[in-house]
């Protein structure tokens, strides 16, 4: 194997890394920074291969717990300024991800924009904020971090003092010092109410500013104004599937201070413009509308006369005022000076903002046409609308099938639904679907979990009433197996009102199917074919136009392995193509991602070019949880990256030619189908067939612990149970990646490739084929986070000492094989080679993890020996922190 090529550090992770150490020395003392840089020097010259590092003692055993929780800290923090310095200098930012050059792309194959503007006329974008719970992180932690990036930009442009007259460097050096005393823990379980304010903060302070900026990029880039097409979407206060904490005050709570923060957002946008548009009927001539506007407005102020825009705006002002008012029950920051009737919709907004917009190009084509302020805030309010982002709510099918039972028979349709078969169903829930009577009764005693359900769904009724449709307009049906999981849903929707039987019917709420297991989506072609054959579904889908499925990425991989998981997922997704095209429905695919490439994460970018022909067409919602939306979202610089990422991938799967010939489809396809099998046994046979595999996995990893974690309000496992299958997708990766092991990301390929004998179709394949070469990136980068050596040292936890070094030794076996394979595969020498920047990126923080696993090794093994010293618990937790930060997707 070739030698690695020297690290050259990036230089803001050099200056960062400076400061941290000289906060260190300050405030915990010259002993303790001396070793930890002590720890640190050995632990990278041992990296590095510097001659006799071996030998060095790296003096882990010389901490006392003390030292240990300081060190861990220490390291942490290294982490996540070399994560913050890594984003700044465009590590994770991908060539040619924007929408400029994917129209550049598509101009080469004759595509041009008039057809762009066409699919952006009925498209629809969505990352889909989530509470799943892999941020391991507080706030407070984020915030300081925050801070330090906008520091950090002024100093790239040569700012010496901030705003209000600090130092830059001694700035960031202060926020740097108080990272380093802010408690890294959450003492107290987190709420909902916690998660609902935390993704707040994104959608407030980051996704309100940057989406109207980064239209008004696009729209010059294409030369017109394209739709609206990229929209927030959240699940937080809507998805209780598992989660008993969500209810019906969640919903609303959730809404309102949606609600809250839009509408404050665009107060103080009207209050800015009314200072700005100080245009004068002595200088300018003003059309019918805008006068109409101000002199409705009751602004009579003689100051503001000959003002007509600013009166106009006062009148805005006040309408949006009484609208804050009515929706969140409270007054606004900023009281109104004037009376005035609320807005019915954001519509109505809208149009008063467009009359002001018209009303300045009536002059020419001058730089008042150009958009501006205005502009941005009349594209805010038709993507954010008067609910910011749109709230799905999502459940089990298992509680809607108990539900309606009881609904069934305390109403004296049917004494025993749960005993009826499928074809019994179906027919029983169309009767009920078709008649407009209700089921439900104010004199009958519902059990706890039924009135639950019919609250959350009255509310979800209410908010529709108050801040539109928009509001809500998904129902995600969790472990969806059959037809009548989803007519059981419209079901419960039309006890609320928000399905309507008439001839045709309506529904307000679109229900969704979650296919989540290889079974699952296997099955789930013929699944829709026939409720699409129902004719009241037909008549519904024909007027939404489109039909949304739910493919989920987590436990797929848990029951397959990854490689069955992601050709399944593409196989499944092309298999419901020609289902919708007989159906004449468009198909909209929600790809349910997490941040670990064991639960479909990796480059989006990336991911959805390689979807396969004809599913994206427009329309793709995605899931953004835990870790991933501080990564992505976390300024307005990366979620202007990742969001012109996500837009330009579209546009290119939806309109680019298809690169593959289907003669050559077809060989890939049925080498896919042969690699898949022999994955799918090998993972099969260790996770599910091996005798005590579910002791190793629990004593080898650190997942008891991690659910000391206040990481999320969603408990770890769906029942009470040790099994695998019970065991949440989320703690089953982020435990593999904490023991340095990453079994979801790559398990069972290894064997695939070795069984498989046509090499060269493998190669042609990973230079050919979109979809396998992002299936083996992301396992590339995923093996090279691994480390076999330090994950046997997790092994010698297993209590059995023959059972440990049996099942170590088929994982170690394996992950050999996949590395090996992959290099075959990919004509390279060592992991990454031909990325040179991610390589890079790794390496740099390989040897601040490894002293991080020992130290938790350590602390596990003293924990669980019965020591009751309270901080080997907080040195586990923290360790589990340090190494998720520093690991970035392992969650």
């Amino acid at each position: 194997m070739a030698s690695l090529p020297p690290i050259t550090n990036n230089p803001d992770v050099r200056f960062l890394g400076r400061l941290l150490g000289d906060v260190i020395r300050a405030y915990g003392g010259e002993d303790l920074f001396k070793r930890i840089e002590y720890i640190r020097a050995t632990s990278v010259d041992r990296h590095r291969g510097v001659a006799g590092a071996d030998a060095i003692d790296p003096g882990l055993d010389r901490l006392t717990l003390d030292e240990t929780i300081a060190f861990v800290r220490g390291f942490m923090l290294f982490s996540m300024l070399a994560n913050l310095a890594e984003d700044r200098q465009g590590v994770a930012a991908e060539a040619g991800a924007d929408v400029a050059h994917a129209l550049e792309r598509l101009g080469k194959h004759g595509i041009g924009r008039d057809a762009v503007l066409a699919l952006l006329d009925d498209a629809l974008l969505m990352p889909v904020l989530t509470a799943h719970p892999t941020e391991v992180r507080r706030k407070s932690m984020i915030d300081h971090r925050n801070r330090i990036a906008e520091l950090m930009a002024l100093r790239d442009g040569g700012v010496e003092e901030t705003e209000d007259g600090d130092q830059v460097e001694e700035a960031i050096v202060r926020q740097i010092a108080l990272l380093w005393q802010t408690r890294v823990l959450r003492r107290e379980r987190l709420y909902v109410a916690d998660e609902v304010e935390t993704a707040l903060s994104y959608l407030r302070d980051v996704f309100l500013p940057t989406l109207p900026a980064l239209y008004a990029r696009w729209e010059r880039a294409l030369g017109a104004r394209p739709a609206s097409f990229l929209r927030p979407g959240s699940w937080i206060g809507g998805d209780r599937d598992g989660n008993p904490y969500v209810t019906a005050d969640s919903l609303r709570l959730a809404l309102s201070r949606s609600a809250e923060a839009v509408l404050g957002y665009y107060l103080d946008a009207v209050h800015a413009l009314g200072a700005e548009l100080s245009i004068s009927t002595e200088h300018a001539t003003v059309d019918a509308g805008v006068e109409a506007l101000a002199e409705r407005s009751g602004d009579t102020a003689a100051s503001r006369a000959d003002e007509p825009f600013r009166r106009a705006l006062s009148g805005i002002y006040a309408r949006l005022a009484a609208t804050y008012r009515a929706l969140t029950g409270k007054a606004p920051p900023r009281p109104a000076a004037l009376d005035g009737e609320r807005y019915p919709d954001p519509a109505a907004l809208r149009e008063d903002l467009t009359a002001l917009a018209h009303a300045l190009t009536i002059g020419g084509n001058g730089p008042l046409a150009s958009g501006g302020a205005l502009g941005r805030l009349i594209r805010a309010v038709e993507t954010f609308g008067f609910h910011l982002a749109t709230l799905d709510m999502r459940q089990n099918s298992a509680v809607h099938e108990r539900v309606v039972a009881e609904l069934l028979k305390a109403g004296g349709v049917a004494e025993d639904y749960a005993a009826l078969d499928e074809d019994a169903r179906v027919a029983l829930l169309r009767r009920e679907l078709a008649s407009p009577r209700p089921l439900t009764s104010p004199y009958a005693a519902y059990s706890e979990e039924t009135a639950s359900e019919l609250a959350i769904l009255h509310a979800a009724a209410e908010a529709h009433a108050r801040y539109g449709r928009d509001c809500i307009r998904h129902y995600i049906v969790s472990m969806a197996q059959s037809v009548s999981d989803l007519l059981e849903v419209n079901l419960l929707l039309k006890e609320a009102g928000l399905y309507v039987p008439g001839a045709p019917p309506q529904a307000h709420v679109m229900a969704i199917p979650l296919f989540e297991t290889i079974g699952d989506l296997e099955a789930a072609p013929e699944i829709m074919r026939a409720w699409f054959a129902l004719p009241e579904v037909a008549a519904v889908a024909s007027v939404r136009g489109h039909q949304e499925v739910m493919i989920g990425y987590s436990d797929s991989n848990k029951d397959g392995g990854y490689l069955t998981s992601t050709w399944q997922l593409s196989r499944g997704s092309t298999a419901l193509r020609p289902v919708f095209e007989e159906a004449g429905v468009r198909m909209q695919l929600f790809h349910g991602r997490g941040g670990a490439v064991g639960r479909g994460g990796g480059s989006s970018f990336a991911a959805i070019q390689a979807q396969p022909p004809g599913t994206v067409q427009g329309r793709i919602r995605i899931t953004e949880q835990g870790e991933v939306i501080a990564a992505k979202y976390g300024t307005r610089a990366s979620a202007t990256t990742n969001l012109e990422a996500m837009a330009s991938a579209t546009l290119l799967a939806s309109l680019e030619p298809e690169r593959l010939a289907p003669a050559d489809y077809e060989r890939f396809a049925a080498a896919m189908d042969t690699l898949s099998e022999t994955a799918f046994r090998a993972y099969r046979g260790l996770v599910y067939e091996t005798e005590g595999f579910r002791t190793f996995f629990r004593q080898m990893t650190p997942i008891s612990e991690i659910a000391g974690l206040k990481i999320g309000s969603r408990p770890a496992s769906r029942k009470k149970s040790d099994a695998i299958e019970d065991l949440r997708a989320i703690p089953w990766v982020f435990s593999w990646a904490q023991a340095r092991v990453m079994l979801p990301g790559w398990y069972g390929v290894g064997q695939a490739i070795a069984a498989f004998e046509d090499k060269g179709l493998l190669r042609e394949m990973a230079s050919g084929w979109p979809l396998f070469a992002a299936t083996l990136a992301n396992m590339e980068m995923v093996l090279a986070k691994s480390d076999m050596g330090i994950a046997a040292r997790y092994a010698a936890l297993v209590e059995d000492r023959a059972l440990g070094e049996a099942i170590f030794g088929r994982i170690r076996d394996g992950w050999q094989a996949t590395q090996d394979g992959l290099l075959t595969v990919t004509r390279q020498t060592r992991l990454l080679e031909k990325h040179p920047a991610l390589e890079t990126s790794i390496r740099l923080r390989l040897p601040y993890i490894e002293p991080l696993n020992l130290l938790q090794i350590e602390l596990l093994k003293r924990h669980r020996a019965g020591e009751e010293d309270a901080r080997i618990g907080e040195g586990i937790l923290l360790s589990i922190n340090a190494i998720a930060t520093a690991l970035r997707n392992s969650g």
